[in-house]
């Protein structure tokens, strides 16, 4: 028999219950306001009360109101036919609502009950199977989407039947199995889970060993971000976050993109809906709309919604995760759903923490950016979540508790400069704050000296110190004045600039420099270094300044086309020639 109550308070979307049974954390239960049923989720039971906080608007609630409580949480609904869906953090199907806004006490299925698909058994009868271990496959595009045994069984079980390759709906029986018990239970190509709870479904969980590619080169070549790894990317308002989202979204080596929008801008949300289907997949040159979801949840949204939306997400990267496949997870933006955690600690009247935030903010922050990772399952294959969130910490400070706590659950630290933005240097990624700490794992060391070349990580360190040197220099020329330092002063600037422009830099709207194959970006350092490791001799700074602008030229002009190296030695020595005394 199910828990019922009565509205005994209301402030905002928090609504106090009073109860005539048990509840439990987390649960999800339904107000009925004059026959409109609003989807809600316990967050605090104290006693025979319980507070609630709601999914919709709360207008027109009023003391007195019949709760009714379902016995379970927030469950996503996992099967095929969720890529090229756009869905809100509910998982509602945004593309079957009835008008252009989802109306209060609506709820659209996530998946179509009544499309066929071709089925094909995996499985064999008699065979031992656990949870997350595959029985079939049907085509989800052109990707092969595994019907497994559910998340939820628990144990070891027998294949009893497995159904004939054929065309089947969704919600028909494709296996039957049997417990030890000797129980026989039917299994579908959909199952639910809970969004709050972690898939554990798989055999070992390992550091990771390989990076992903992404083409981005202030990425790929200074701070690569591990395949399975975790990520974010802070700055600024306008510094480019979403923009830098979406070129990972289109050029990383990744099976399944998920886009989860949580309290992002409504016309940032409508760039994502109209932008997304027009963009070609640089693998296949198919739409990358094929295997992208998008979730979403602009910021005039509830609380309770916005919040749902990032978990919602990590469960269907776990979902796909455990078919075996390298899934992409973009968040944008994190901070608006610290944002919504700190909303609702407030309305509860919960100790807060710096800045208002709760005090377990870093423990939330941590426990999500877990979820993420590396995994082998139990068949042998591998699967990956590799999560990428953003921070929009207010006034670019970023000392604040969002970006601190995330600091500390991130390996890879994206930092945008608005001072980068403001000149146009495209990704603004800062060069000097950013950081990998997976160029520090032992593994990453070894893949990268096998993938690339030995020693490559002596040479992304030496790289950065060329451009930290010449960030030194620029301030010294700034404050001296270009006569009142030394030539070498400019000399080390200038090769910064080299870096920077070079390597750094790069042109999205360009269809060669878009995105850059790793082999180019190791041709490209390698030159850039090779250059910076020459001795040079200028009567003067503007002999220098004039000699490495054209140099800059030359080597931008090798990222748009197949240049060689015999060819680039050619303009080097008649440039040198020309310009400096050597």
């Amino acid at each position: 028999m199910k828990t019922t109550g009565k509205v005994t308070g209301i402030i905002s979307n928090l609504v106090t219950v009073e109860v005539d049974g048990p509840v439990a954390q987390n649960e999800i239960c339904f107000i009925d306001l004059n026959g409109t049923r609003l989807m809600a989720e316990v967050i605090k039971v104290g006693g025979n009360t319980a507070s609630v906080q709601v999914y919709e608007s709360t207008r027109g609630l009023k003391a007195g109101d019949k709760v009714e409580f379902q016995g379970y949480m927030l469950e996503a609904t996992l099967g095929p036919g969720l890529l090229s869906s756009n869905f809100d953090g509910l998982q509602n199907n945004l593309s079957t609502m009835t008008g252009v806004f989802l109306k209060r006490g609506e709820y659209t299925p996530a998946l179509d009950t009544d499309k066929l698909w071709s089925f094909k058994p995996i499985a064999e009868v008699g065979q031992q199977v656990s949870a997350a271990d595959w029985l079939g496959e049907v085509q989800e595009g052109w990707l092969p989407h595994k019907i497994m045994v559910p998340f939820s069984f628990e144990g070891i079980y027998t294949v009893k039947n497995i159904a004939k390759a054929g065309d089947y709906k969704i919600t028909d029986t494709v296996a039957v199995l049997t417990n030890a018990d000797g129980d026989d239970l039917e299994v579908t190509m959909v199952q639910r889970w809970p969004v709050k709870v972690a898939v554990g479904a798989f055999a070992d969980k390992p550091r990771p060993f390989k990076i992903m590619e992404t083409g981005v080169r202030c990425i790929d070549t200074l701070n690569p971000i591990a395949e399975g790894g975790t990520g974010f990317i802070p700055g600024p308002f306008g510094c480019g976050k979403t923009v830098l989202q979406h070129a990972l979204a289109e050029q990383a080596d990744a099976d399944v993109i998920i886009m989860a929008a949580c309290g992002e801008r409504a016309n940032e949300v409508v760039e994502i809906f109209t932008e997304f289907p027009e963009l070609k997949d640089k693998h296949t040159g198919r739409s990358l709309m094929e295997r992208t979801i998008i979730i979403c949840n602009t910021s005039n949204m509830p609380v309770a919604a916005r919040e749902a939306s990032v978990y919602t997400a990590m469960t269907l990267g776990e979902y796909y995760r455990a078919m075996g496949m390298k899934v992409l997870l973009l968040a944008d933006s994190t901070s608006r759903w610290a944002q919504a955690l700190r909303e609702m600690s407030n309305r509860l009247e919960e100790l807060p923490g710096q800045d208002g935030f709760p005090v377990d903010l870093s423990a939330v922050i941590s426990n999500f950016y877990a979820r993420a990772g590396f995994v082998r399952l139990n068949n042998g294959a591998t699967g990956s979540i590799t999560f990428i969130g953003t921070v929009s910490p207010a006034g670019g400070n970023l000392k604040e508790p969002v970006t601190e706590s995330t600091k500390k659950a991130a390996r890879c630290f994206y930092g945008l400069s608005q001072n980068r933005a403001d000149k146009k240097r495209y990704p603004a990624v800062d060069p000097v704050d950013s950081y990998s700490k997976y160029l520090e794992y032992p593994e990453i060391v070894e893949y990268l000296d096998e993938k690339i070349e030995k020693g490559w990580v002596d040479k992304v360190v030496k790289t950065k110190y060329i451009i930290r040197r010449g960030k030194d220099a620029f301030e010294q020329i700034n404050i001296l004045g270009d006569d009142g330092v030394p030539i070498a002063y400019h000399e080390q600037y200038w090769k910064s600039e080299l870096v920077d422009f070079v390597i750094l830099q790069q042109d999205a709207f360009d269809d060669i420099d878009s995105s850059t194959p790793i082999e180019r970006q190791q041709f490209m350092l390698n030159l850039v270094l090779e250059i910076c490791d020459r001795q040079f001799s200028f009567d003067n700074f503007e002999q220098c300044t004039t000699f490495f602008k054209e140099l800059i030229n030359i080597c931008r002009q090798m990222n748009y086309s197949e240049f060689k190296s015999e060819q680039f030695n050619k303009y080097y020595e008649q440039l040198r020639k020309e310009l400096s005394n050597e």
